[in-house]
């Protein structure tokens, strides 16, 4: 397998192909079908679909190739979006910490400025935290974090108003990351041209499932998405094209 260490350089900088693996797995990210974002949602879980035990613990349902694979998304994007319920259960830092590559830029969709100022993706590092409040919420934060606020409909803020405003503020390349909610909120909405989901070789039994969608009847209704297959070590990556569903937002690509 080639190094890692160069990829997020020649990701950003070049039309080469990437060196194998990479190509195949992080060659789609560099630019989108539909117009000049690129989204991609995130999820790791069980074989059984889960993402948690019952007691919501989910650290780590995925192993070291898995996590791993999550850090090289984060070194690839320019910003890593959670929902504040991650944000308080997890209390992440969001950080490309397992290999080489950039910081992201940090976001957290938090409707109701729970978001508290000692959470961890908070930490002053030189890298732009954003918060996504609705209307008219102001958050006790410090002043070096940048406010988006954003009216709500139907209760929460439209993923399509949030990537909106991220690519207003230069932020092209966006990796939703979790929790699975939000992921799931994104995908129903038509807002991802990509889903990445790592199947871990474990079967935890009940917990809290990964994608929840609209219900439908009949299983020939079913989203069915060009998909290719990766290996990781002992899970399996499955990487899902959902550009054909995926709503405008930023100004539409050139490619055809």
């Amino acid at each position: 397998m080639e190094s890692w260490a160069p990829v997020p350089e020649s990701f950003r900088s070049g039309t080469a192909p990437l060196a194998s693996p990479w190509e195949e797995l992080f060659g789609p990210l560099r630019a989108g079908k539909v117009d000049d974002m690129v989204v991609v949602g995130q999820l790791g879980q069980s074989l059984d679909g889960r993402v948690a035990t019952p007691t919501g613990h989910s650290h780590y349902i995925n192993g070291p190739s898995g996590l791993d694979h999550l850090h090289r998304l984060r070194a690839l994007v320019d910003v890593v979006v959670v929902g504040i319920g991650t944000a308080l259960s997890d209390d992440p830092q969001l950080t490309v910490r397992r290999v080489s590559g950039p910081q992201p830029v940090r976001v957290v969709i938090d409707p109701d400025g729970r978001l508290p100022q000692s959470a961890r993706l908070l930490a002053n590092d030189g890298v732009r935290r954003i918060i996504v409040t609705a209307s008219g919420v102001r958050p006790s934060l410090p002043p070096d974090i940048e406010i988006v606020a954003l009216p709500k409909s139907g209760g929460q803020i439209a993923p399509s108003a949030i990537l909106v405003a991220l690519v207003e503020r230069g932020l092209r390349r966006i990796l939703i990351e979790g929790g699975a909610d939000t992921v799931s909120r994104f995908l129903t909405a038509g807002c991802l041209d990509r889903l990445h989901v790592v199947v871990a070789p474990i079967v935890l039994g009940s917990g809290r499932v990964g994608l929840t969608l609209p219900p439908i009847e009949r299983a020939d209704q079913a989203l069915r998405a060009p998909m290719h297959v990766h290996r990781l070590d002992d899970e399996v990556l499955f990487d899902c094209d959902l550009s054909a569903q995926r709503v405008p937002v930023g100004r539409a690509s050139r490619s055809t």
